[in-house]
């Protein structure tokens, strides 16, 4: 089934206020395997210019995503969400993350096309601060995956001969 094209251009309301911690900026940066001093200690991060310590580049990937699966769990949408694979996303900073921050996240659907029979959905997320400033732009491409014929497409579907 199609998506909705009516869709495009929807801007959702903003997410609820998400703090980013210290913690959280070390624990991240832990398990992608980023040393940065500037991301684990105030005093470097200072060195470098910033108020605090920062976070890594894809740090608020974890932020923004669960805005952008808000939007396509959108029941009106007639996404199946059983069928989406997760194909680029791009973040185009203002400024870094930095520990302290409250952010919110206000996502738009910029697109929504069909591919070979796959729906192809764009989503912009806006990465704001506590004062309204922006702090990133968060790109999100998700693919619904088609139906194959004969088949629902989900993803434990068994394959024939299996």
């Amino acid at each position: 089934m199609a998506l909705d094209q009516s869709f495009v251009g929807r801007t959702y309301p903003p997410s609820r206020p998400y703090e980013v911690g210290r913690e959280k900026i070390r624990e991240f940066a832990e398990a992608i395997g980023d040393d940065n001093p500037a991301y684990r200690d105030a005093e470097a991060a200072k060195a470098l210019g910033h108020p605090d310590v920062i976070a890594p580049p894809t740090f608020v990937f974890s932020v923004s995503y669960q805005e952008a699966e808000s939007v396509v769990r959108d029941p009106k949408l007639g996404l199946d969400y059983a069928r989406v694979v997760h194909r680029d996303q791009q973040f185009a900073y203002h400024r870094p993350v930095r520990a302290g921050d409250v952010l919110s996240v206000t996502s738009t659907i910029e697109s929504i096309k069909s591919l070979a029979g796959n729906e192809v959905l764009d989503i912009r997320g806006e990465v704001q601060d506590a004062e309204g400033q922006p702090v990133v732009t968060v790109h999100t491409k998700l693919v619904a995956r088609a139906v194959e014929a004969g088949g629902t497409g989900g993803a434990g579907e068994a394959a024939e001969g299996e």
